[in-house]
């Protein structure tokens, strides 16, 4: 069988409760907390664009209607908009439902992050596919690639799955999947196995696993077996792992800045270094 190497889907799980945002996150999304005037999600979705992927598959969950809603046209804003004289501002929000093509699927049951990508096996049939976190962004510097286009490019040159990798201090690794290196070390390589969120003194190392990856079909019958098992959620970790045990999968270090916009302090951190980028907030930063 010929490999597919184009890359042209990606799988974005937005269907988690928030639960460490609380109270806020009871009415809004997290992936829709703002950061100054943009959603968190749309740092996600626009990696995966500028990254060359064409079709963006949300996997949702029935309080998630806001992201879907942000991301379809609004005739009754637009008209209000040009009625108003406000033409270019309708231009920018037209670019919002454009940037590529948007397909929700509802995960019914929070059953983890394995079942979340297996929702999307019938939009994503045997190609292979990118996934994107949807509360894990990462911001490139002015001549770095979209971090997940580093992985597309990763897996063009090895024909493997890939899973981005990082560096944390030792004391931080049991809240990752960390990386047992078959061939490898921090500057990447052949992954062994996963072992997700290990006990002090266990931890393979200290590369931890961060939300970007490109995976091939040979993912869904892992995905599938799990659940087939039974058990009340289907863990990712548990299928990449089978992927290193049988055609191979590959640990791969990024260029970036990347902020954990699920946990609170990271959030702030990236509101900050946002406004810190704009000149209407620059200043007013500095002088605080």
């Amino acid at each position: 069988m010929v490999l597919n190497l184009l890359v042209k889907k990606a799988v974005i799980p937005v269907a988690g409760l928030g639960t460490r945002f609380l109270p806020i996150t009871k009415a809004i999304p997290k992936e829709m907390l703002p950061v100054v005037d943009r959603p968190v999600i749309d740092f996600v979705v626009d990696e995966a664009v500028n990254a060359g992927i064409e079709q963006i598959i949300f996997i949702t969950a029935r309080h998630k209607t806001a992201i879907e809603d942000y991301y379809d046209i609004s005739p009754e804003l637009e008209e209000a908009l040009l009625r108003s004289g406000k033409h270019e501002e309708q231009k920018e929000l037209r670019k919002i439902s454009t940037k590529a093509q948007f397909l929700s699927i509802r995960q019914h049951e929070p059953l983890g992050l394995g079942h979340a990508i297996l929702c999307a096996k019938d939009a994503i049939g045997d190609e292979p596919f990118a996934v994107l976190l949807g509360d894990d962004v990462v911001i490139q510097g002015r001549n770095e690639a979209p971090a997940i286009k580093q992985l597309i490019d990763a897996f063009g040159r090895t024909k493997k799955s890939q899973v981005a990798v990082m560096q944390v201090p030792r004391e931080e690794i049991h809240t990752y999947g960390a990386i047992l290196w078959k061939e490898g070390n921090e500057k990447g390589g052949v992954v062994q196995h996963i072992v997700e969120k290990p006990k002090a003194g266990k931890e393979p190392s200290n590369s931890a696993v961060i939300g970007r990856y490109v995976l091939t079909s040979s993912i869904w019958p892992l995905l599938e077996q799990i659940k087939a098992q039974g058990g009340s959620e289907i863990q990712l970790t548990d299928a990449l792992s089978g992927l290193a045990k049988g055609e191979g999968l590959m640990g791969s270090p990024f260029q970036g800045q990347r902020f954990d916009a699920g946990d609170r302090a990271g959030y702030v951190e990236l509101v900050l270094a946002q406004a810190k980028m704009r000149k209407d907030f620059k200043a007013y930063i500095e002088e605080k």
